[in-house]
């Protein structure tokens, strides 16, 4: 039995993970780990490893606390992974990109995997199916483009995202959901054809906060999994105890 924490900027989520299946998952501040991680703890004793995907742990000491109940893997560029990574930067890769990878590799082995990540940005990442990973795309993500309209014009609105807008609007809320959210419908679209043009038989996973929010068609090569970092993450950890 496996647990699983990856922690933001404000946020942690641990997923609890038996026989690679995933048993419990949980989303709450940083400020409340030590409690909820005691629970965990006690809830699930059969626990003995554990993986910690952070930036910022170690302020709060919160690395050590885990140490101290369980064998502890902290996930960096560093850390082996079961893919070959050709990106030509391989230490400035963010984490969870990799564990996105790692993901792709345990769900859909030997065949083109894209994984859109609709975060703080959205990421486009793509695994070959010779397993290697070439490299994607960041584009700014839902909540940076209603903001960045706002703060960098001197009378556009914040808007409150919504799943869908018209095309043409007629206020100018209207016109910014129309141009937000079918400009990133439309880019996820394009961006998906493209890829597939160059790589066949080609599967497509849409994860992230705001992939509901971003809903698109689900074909039988698309897929909606919003676990699919944590699993990730706990493939690493497996694929590591085997090294």
């Amino acid at each position: 039995m496996n647990l699983v924490i990856d922690a933001g900027n404000t946020s942690v989520k641990t997923a609890v993970f038996q026989n690679n299946r995933l048993i419990e998952k949980q989303i709450f501040t940083k400020e409340k780990f030590s409690v909820e991680f005691e629970k965990t703890r006690k809830k699930y004793p059969e626990i003995r490893n554990s993986i910690v995907s952070s930036v910022t742990f170690d302020e709060l000491n919160m690395i050590s606390e885990v140490k101290k109940a369980f064998q502890v893997m902290e996930f960096n560029n560093s850390t082996p992974v079961p893919f070959e990574n050709k990106y030509a930067s391989p230490e400035t890769l963010g984490k969870d990109r990799i564990a996105l990878v790692a993901s792709a590799v345990n769900s859909f082995a030997k065949k083109n995997v894209l994984i859109i990540d609709a975060g703080t940005c959205i990421t486009y990442d793509l695994k070959t199916s010779e397993e290697k990973y070439l490299g994607g795309a960041i584009s700014p993500g839902l909540s940076m483009r209603f903001k960045s309209l706002h703060k960098f014009t001197a009378n556009l609105p914040l808007v409150t995202p919504k799943p869908e807008a018209d095309l043409i609007g007629d206020t100018t809320e209207n016109s910014i959901l129309s141009g937000i959210i079918n400009g990133i419908k439309m880019e996820l679209k394009g961006t998906i054809e493209s890829y597939s043009s160059q790589f066949e038989d080609l599967t497509v996973i849409f994860t992230g906060g705001d992939s509901q929010i971003l809903s698109i068609p689900l074909k039988n090569s698309i897929f909606a999994n919003s676990n699919f970092l944590l699993e990730g993450l706990n493939f690493i950890l497996e694929f590591n105890k085997t090294q």
